[in-house]
């Protein structure tokens, strides 16, 4: 029987291999401290960036069962599969017009994650879309690929992985190993990338789809064991890592927590695509995922020093999952204008980088 909590992540350590021989991207120590003491002072991952918040985004308010054959759990976490199996290379630029929930008949139109959210709502609701879907072949054969594995290993659907996983854990299992499974039972979750003689291990897609598996089915008591991870464990979902894409990095050098080069700098203004496995994307890449971990461990002692012990290792611990959906969510505030980062010394936000793949 395997012991997924002693487990040791090897997007952390291969991430930091990758950030120190690409030497392109930097992690500035002080903007680290300023933003972890910003976010602490804020108490934004204590009151309003939550699993249980997370539960009640539009993410989950899209929920919606498409077939009589499933119960609300099997259809929810089918759904989170079916997301996180297509969350990438999607139509930021345009944005998709749909419903602002599905007990809404207004529109509203979506951009980024939720376009593709939107997309699948709308094709599943009218059996058709219009919308013009990126990497369309790939999406296809990606759909196909997670569905004869998961017919001919797991029964059909992701609710039946989580039972093997689980059953071959004694029911111990936690988030990193159930990322583990993910990443070997599935190759188009295998975010991975061999850089100066080394492989590197990324995960993005497999780690987020763990993250909402748990947040989508987080208890609403704490004294109740999750569902997925029952275990004295839980999740130990302080195991993962941020989910290294194009967004968070942006937010990232906004707050002085990570700086370009020049060079880059011009890449990114001019719009010129980025190759996936290039020096620069590996570069954005480790060092954005290298940096939220240093915020994450900056905020713990600064929740240590307050004596918020709770806030720093108790079953709701300050996690590199959280960090990451808060700053995706600022990212997309401050670009629509909503909000302004006040009291810290911020840099010009540059666009995002641009690179076509399947893994974000």
């Amino acid at each position: 029987m395997e012991n997924s909590f002693s487990y040791i992540n090897p997007v952390v350590e291969t991430s930091e291999f990758a950030y120190r021989e690409a030497n392109l991207v930097q992690i500035n120590t002080d903007g680290v401290g300023l933003a972890a003491k910003y976010v602490n002072q804020k108490k934004l991952l204590a009151d309003s960036y939550t699993p249980r918040t997370w539960r009640t985004h539009h993410f989950i308010s899209f929920l919606r069962s498409h077939t009589m054959k499933t119960t609300p759990q099997q259809s929810r976490s089918q759904w989170i599969f079916l997301i996180s199996s297509l969350n990438f290379s999607r139509p930021d630029r345009y944005g998709v017009e749909w419903r602002a929930s599905w007990n809404s008949m207004e529109n509203k139109v979506w951009t980024g994650y939720w376009s593709l959210v939107a997309v699948l709502n709308r094709a599943l609701d009218e059996e058709q879309s219009q919308e013009t879907i990126p990497l369309l072949r790939e999406r296809i054969a990606i759909m196909r690929e997670v569905g004869d594995i998961l017919c001919n290993s797991f029964g059909g659907s992701y609710e039946g992985l989580i039972n093997e996983f689980q059953r071959r854990h004694g029911w111990n299992g936690t988030s990193l190993g159930l990322v583990k499974m993910v990443t070997e039972s599935f190759p188009s979750f295998r975010d991975e990338v061999h850089f100066k003689g080394r492989k590197v291990y990324l995960w993005k897609r497999a780690q987020i789809l763990v993250a909402e598996t748990w947040a989508a089915f987080y208890p609403a008591s704490p004294d109740t064991p999750h569902p997925i991870f029952p275990g004295p464990h839980g999740a130990a979902i302080h195991q993962l890592t941020m989910f290294a894409d194009y967004r968070v990095p942006q937010i990232l050098h906004h707050l002085r927590i990570i700086s370009y080069p020049a060079t880059l700098v011009k890449k990114l203004k001019s719009g010129s695509p980025l190759l996936s496995g290039s020096k620069e994307e590996v570069s954005l890449r480790a060092a954005s995922i290298i940096a939220v971990e240093r915020v994450r461990e900056e905020i713990i002692r600064l929740m240590q020093l307050e004596g918020d012990e709770k806030g720093a290792s108790g079953p709701g611990a300050v996690s590199s999952v959280l960090i990451d959906f808060y700053l995706w969510d600022l990212a997309k505030k401050i670009e629509s204008g909503e909000e302004k980062v006040e009291g810290i010394e911020t840099a010009v936000m540059v666009p995002i980088h641009r690179t076509r793949s399947i893994w974000y």
